[in-house]
């Protein structure tokens, strides 16, 4: 399973850091295609239970709140929320007169996951408008595929400590506490490198500011898992979906640039 994850990994991040740095549209159809998919197989892990989520809805939501941060900033964020929120009340109430049980709960469920995976998912696409933001992309997603690394790895060697038993047994203070240690210093590697592989001065990437932006992401972001696991448990599965091999689905591979995206972009955000 290691081999097979490494391998598609080497594979993919020629492409993903090239989309990264290439911005723009191909950048937002990327992103759209991670979260509407990652939209999808959350209401999946729903579906397996019975419920009866507005799937479609909640897609086409979510690319309509990317598209919408892409061209309008955070603009029509309001206004687009209020629309499928009712939108999606209706199309429940519509349901539950065709023999739907649960139509409340359905439609919990389909904003829920609209809000977390749409609305959240939009950082990233904020983020990489940012001064220097396909640097800063880049910059916290090395910090959480480090993290995870030196947490996999410090676990499986001195792991004793159980971090969340029921949400994920496996994971472990030790592990834990590795990959803040080993996202922390990434991230201040990284704002040295950077600077450098541009030939000029990046604005606020300093190793200070990658350092702390590297620790807030490896101590925060791995929630982001946790509360994916959250859904998993409850479904019953072990992945959200098969989409990569060795990786899982959409949703496993997102679930912490979801709560990176949101950290580094009010970071930034904050610097003078």
């Amino acid at each position: 399973m290691l081999k097979q994850r490494v391998l598609v990994a080497i594979l993919l991040l020629p492409v993903g850091i090239d989309l990264i740095f290439l911005g723009g549209l191909p950048y937002l159809l990327v992103v759209a295609f991670f979260m509407a998919t990652a939209v999808w197989e959350y209401a999946n892990l729903f579906t397996t239970l019975g419920q009866r989520p507005a799937r479609w809805l909640m897609m086409l939501g979510a690319v309509v709140l990317l598209v919408s941060r892409f061209f309008a900033g955070f603009r029509y964020d309001a206004h687009l929320l209020t629309a499928l929120a009712l939108l999606t009340l209706v199309y429940h109430m519509a349901d539950y007169e065709r023999g739907a049980p649960q139509s409340a709960t359905d439609f919990a469920i389909s904003l829920s996951g609209v809000l977390y995976i749409g609305l959240i998912g939009a950082y990233m696409v904020s983020l990489r408008q940012m001064p220097n933001g396909a640097w800063w992309v880049l910059l916290s997603l090395s910090t959480i595929w480090a993290a995870d690394s030196g947490a996999y790895f410090a676990g499986r060697a001195w792991g004793k400590h159980k971090l969340s038993p029921r949400l994920s047994p496996k994971k472990t203070w030790e592990g834990y506490l590795a990959g803040v240690l080993t996202g922390t210093l990434t991230g201040a590697a990284l704002a040295v490198v950077f600077p450098l592989l541009a030939s000029h001065p990046l604005a606020g990437m300093t190793v200070g500011h990658g350092a702390l932006l590297g620790a807030l992401i490896s101590i925060l972001a791995p929630l982001g898992d946790l509360g994916e696991s959250l859904f998993k448990r409850q479904a019953g599965v072990k992945d959200s979906g098969h989409l990569l091999p060795g990786h899982g689905g959409a949703f496993d591979r997102v679930d912490s640039w979801l709560w990176a995206g949101v950290i580094a972009y009010y970071f930034l955000s904050m610097l003078p």
